[in-house]
C-alpha cells in the first residue's frame, strides 16, 4: 500500500511539474524572486495589481498581511478588477462599505502556504479538484481546465491562475484573472 501511495504522489509530482512548466510558459504576467518581502511587498512591486494594493490600503489589511501568516493570496490584476460591473470598485472603496471590502479581500487569502506544486498534488490526490477555506470563511475549488490551474468561487465565478509562486517571506502570491467572490 504504502509502495502504491508513494507511486502515485510521484507520478502526481512529475505531471504537476509539467504541467506548471507549461503554465509558466504560456501565461506568466510577472516574476518575482526577493523572497525576503512579504506579500504586501510582492504587491506593491507589481505595476499589474495597483487596484489591489488600493484596495488593501482602504480595507486596513496592510498590517495583517504584513505579519507572519502564512498566507497564500490570489491575487487579482488591475484587469480583473475592471472585469467587474461598473462601479463595483469605486463603491467597495468607500469608507462606509470598509465590511464589503473586507470581506471581499479576505476570501482571496488562504490562510497556508500552498505552492503551486502543492496545490496541483492536492487536487490529483483528491480525485482532481480540491477546496481550500478562505480567511473569510468561504470556500474556492481548484479544478484543473487543459493546462491551467482554475479556482471556482462560492457563486460559480471561474478564475485562471496566470502566474504562480511569487514567495514572499510569509507565504505565496499567485495571480489570478478574475476576481473571485463569496456568498
Amino acid at each position: 500500500m504504502k509502495k502504491i501511495f508513494v507511486s502515485f504522489f510521484l507520478v502526481s509530482l512529475f505531471a504537476s511539474s509539467a504541467v506548471l512548466a507549461q503554465c509558466h510558459k504560456k501565461t506568466k504576467v510577472m516574476s518575482y524572486s526577493r523572497s525576503h518581502d512579504d506579500i504586501v511587498d510582492i504587491a506593491i512591486s507589481s505595476d499589474v495589481h495597483t487596484t489591489l494594493v488600493a484596495a488593501v490600503k482602504a480595507a486596513g489589511l496592510v498590517e495583517t498581511l504584513k505579519s507572519d501568516g502564512p498566507f497564500t493570496v490570489f491575487a487579482p490584476t488591475n484587469l480583473a478588477f475592471e472585469k467587474l460591473p461598473a462601479g463595483t470598485v469605486e463603491t467597495l472603496l468607500k469608507p462606509q462599505n470598509k465590511g464589503d471590502l473586507v470581506n471581499v479581500l479576505t476570501y482571496h487569502v488562504i490562510p497556508a502556504e500552498v505552492s503551486a506544486e502543492n496545490l496541483i498534488a492536492a487536487m490529483n490526490a483528491s480525485g482532481g479538484k480540491f477546496t481550500m477555506k478562505t480567511v473569510q470563511g468561504g470556500t474556492l475549488t481548484a479544478t484543473m481546465k487543459g493546462n491551467h490551474v482554475i479556482l471556482k468561487d462560492e457563486k460559480g465565478r471561474i478564475s485562471k491562475i496566470t502566474a504562480t509562486d511569487l514567495k514572499g517571506s510569509n507565504g505565496y502570491v499567485h495571480v489570478i484573472d478574475e476576481v473571485v467572490l463569496p456568498k
